[in-house]
């Protein structure tokens, strides 16, 4: 009998074992079942919402003010951007970019303090060299992009590095070929500097000073913050609106002398490390008064200044260290932007 128990025993065991397992993996086909059908509910829910909240493309997104010709500075193609504020990803908002005429006059980007770079150390540079040319102009912008960056996290202003075209041989930006008679240009179409190794080397006369051509490319990324702080759209938007070159102009020298202003700024934050003393300041206003608008030019060809005021732009940057030294467009005395 207990041998009869024993062996009921162990089939009732093997039975309740059975239908134990048996309802485990029920369980889980259940859980599984009911883990889809939330995901696709949740998945139509938010179609549904996309839908009704996202309306027509026209909405979201914009276009960039079309220049044309040799126009200064960016001579921006139609590119897409997506306007401030308006959503990329479903419940995420892309950062804000000042816009209208607050992007021109108070801009977030002026508040920002003093520039702080890291250690910028360059090497000696041999300007018969276009190797050595393009390895200084990489060290530079990697200095620029360091601390442009650090400035536009302060203002809370997106911000990406330009891209760098340092040609030895003739190609073709969305804005212009080159080479090009200026040896260096920004294009907002690309986002890109692009700089002749060889080029500015010959325009610059062979000068062994190696802060005019780190000049050069820091007054071409000063026109990359200008677009990256929304200032560049609207600038072109009004430009257009004038009916002449010498209205036009107007808005380039601005513009331009700017540009002068935020590379002095950058120049000035890393002249420690380096290093730049009075001789290299000295050159470098001597740059920047050689490189301004001819005192005797006709104003339908005044586009970056007397020389006069390419110096004090470029110094007030130098000595401020900062892009709220360098609001051309808002000043109290107009003849400092002629």
């Amino acid at each position: 009998m207990s041998g009869d128990l024993g062996f009921g025993g162990a089939d009732a065991a093997s039975r309740l074992a059975h239908s134990r397992r048996a309802h485990r993996t029920n369980r889980r086909v259940f859980s599984v079942v009911c883990g889809l059908l939330v995901v696709l509910l949740a998945l139509s829910l938010l179609s549904w919402t996309t839908v009704q909240e996202g309306g027509s493309d026209t909405d979201t997104v914009s276009g960039r003010a079309d220049g044309t010709g040799d126009e200064k500075p960016g001579q921006e193609h139609p590119v897409e951007d997506t306007p401030s504020g308006q959503l990329g990803l479903p419940g995420r908002a892309l950062p804000d970019r000042p816009t209208g005429h607050i992007a021109l006059v108070s801009n977030p980007l002026y508040d920002t303090g003093r520039l702080s770079p890291l250690p910028c150390p360059v090497p000696e540079l041999d300007v018969e060299d276009p190797d050595s040319m393009g390895q200084f102009l990489h060290l530079v912008a990697d200095c620029l992009d360091d601390a442009w960056k650090t400035q536009f996290d302060r203002a809370g202003i997106p911000f990406a590095p330009p891209n760098r075209v340092f040609w030895s041989e003739p190609g073709v930006s969305p804005c212009r070929a080159y080479p090009s008679p200026a040896g260096a240009f920004y294009c907002r179409a690309s986002s890109a500097i692009y700089i002749g190794t060889s080029d500015v080397v010959e325009k610059w006369n062979s000068s062994e000073d190696s802060v005019v051509y780190a000049s050069l490319l820091a007054h071409e990324y000063g026109h990359h913050v200008q677009g990256e702080s929304g200032l560049l759209e609207y600038y072109h938007e009004q430009r257009q609106l004038e009916e002449d070159d010498v209205g036009r102009n107007a808005w380039t020298r601005r513009s331009e002398l700017q540009a002068n202003c935020l590379a002095g700024a950058f120049l000035g934050s890393v002249r420690v490390s380096y290093p730049l003393d009075s001789g290299d300041l000295e050159v470098l206003l001597d740059d920047a008064s050689a490189t301004a608008d001819r005192a005797d030019g006709p104003d339908e060809e005044r586009t970056h200044g007397s020389a006069d005021n390419s110096v004090w732009w470029t110094r007030a940057g130098w000595d401020e260290q900062s892009a709220g030294a360098c609001n051309t467009w808002d000043v109290d005395d107009g003849d400092l932007v002629k």
